[in-house]
């Protein structure tokens, strides 16, 4: 578990808020706050470069490139961009070489700053990008769903996926910052708000039972996206995460437990074809097995299982999954990145506020998804 103790949750401060994440040389802001898109202020003291490139997808593209570009314009001398296809089933190598032949065509050079404008496909196969093209270059996450300012584009995660397992290929590579304008979560269509949602409750579970109650007590002003309320939730979000990778960036110990429910999740998405189920949904329905899996395994009681279910279903995301047959689930989840010598490991809750990485009995996984499939 963490050697240093999580940070005291306090209130937002007016207008917009930093969380840093402490990876030393390496460390870099998260800014929280309304507005940022227009002030070209928040996108100073970035590395130095005449080029930028603007990496966003065909939904979020005509919403706000030109709001990033306008921010971008006293800082660089050329600003491009690209618009990548929209959706989970293009986080593929097609895509993710559209970017490489934008960089190419325009002549970027190992100091072209990369910008991911967009949700959490977006930041993953921009940051991918940025780690690879000329052996890495800088990049900034300015992410605009829920689901990728309260997770995705904090930590360094990269990644595209593959038809026989999500995430699959990538590496570990920071951005230079995050920008979190909450504004952009105005045109977030409702489905999309639910599942960032999943990724906002994962960390009560995990890390912080006060979260948790705060989240059970200001849903219904979270769910119609109150902004105060929302600024909270992105807010101590960020700090857990921020307080998880501080201490293991490359997730060789307490980062797994920031995969709740992912192990069930990522099974579901793989089976199902990426794009069927949005991640979030399928974290969500995760964590719900993942709970039951823990009071199977007599780590929490039925009672806090039934907690964690009640608050995933209350936030409208799914708590039952896709009959896969339960064969399909044990196959898809034996190549998850957490898996270790065949044996699948599951991230599990006990006591509540805290998570550990373990193994099953096979019988009580196979129980867990007969209780929890239709």
């Amino acid at each position: 578990m963490a050697s240093t103790p999580l940070p005291p949750a306090t209130a937002p401060a007016q207008g917009p808020t930093t969380v840093v994440i402490d990876l030393g040389d390496r460390s870099y802001d998260i800014v929280i706050g309304e507005g940022l898109l227009d002030s070209p202020d928040f996108f100073s003291g970035l590395p130095k470069a005449s080029k930028a490139l603007i990496v966003t997808n065909t939904t979020v593209g005509p919403l706000y490139t030109a709001k990033l570009r306008q921010a971008l314009t006293p800082h660089y001398k050329a600003v491009l961009d690209i618009e990548l296809p929209d959706g989970e089933q293009y986080k593929d190598w097609p895509a993710l070489n559209q970017i490489f032949t934008a960089l190419l065509e325009q002549a970027a050079d190992r100091k072209t700053v990369l910008f991911a404008l967009g949700g959490g496909v977006v930041g993953d196969m921009t940051g991918f990008a940025a780690a690879c093209y000329m052996r890495g270059v800088p990049f900034v996450q300015v992410p605009t769903t829920l689901l990728a300012q309260v997770d995705s584009s904090v930590g360094g995660k990269t990644a595209i996926n593959h038809p026989a397992g999500k995430n699959m290929i990538g590496a570990f590579y920071q951005p230079q910052r995050v920008l979190c304008d909450l504004t952009t979560l105005d045109t977030l269509p409702q489905r999309e708000l639910l599942a960032g949602l999943a990724e906002v409750i994962k960390y009560g579970p995990i890390a912080d039972t006060e979260f948790f109650s705060w989240l059970e007590t200001n849903l219904d002003k979270l769910l119609s996206r109150d902004r105060e309320a929302l600024k909270y939730a992105v807010k101590r979000s960020c700090e857990i995460k921020a307080w998880v990778v501080g201490q293991d960036e490359k997730e060789s110990g307490l980062r797994a437990i920031l995969n709740y429910g992912h192990t069930f999740g990522h099974a579901i998405e793989s089976g199902l074809g990426y794009g069927e189920w949005l991640h979030g949904e399928a974290v969500g329905c995760g964590m719900v097995m993942a709970a039951d899996l823990s009071a199977r395994l007599g780590l929490i009681d039925t009672t806090t299982a039934q907690r964690i279910q009640a608050l995933i279903a209350r936030a409208g995301l799914p708590i039952r999954g896709p009959n896969l047959g339960a064969d399909r689930y044990l196959e898809l989840m034996q190549v998850d990145k957490k898996a270790e010598g065949g044996e699948i490991r599951f991230v599990v809750i006990g006591p509540m506020g805290q998570a550990t990485m373990q193994g099953a009995p096979e019988s009580l996984v196979r129980d867990v998804i007969a209780a929890h499939t239709c």
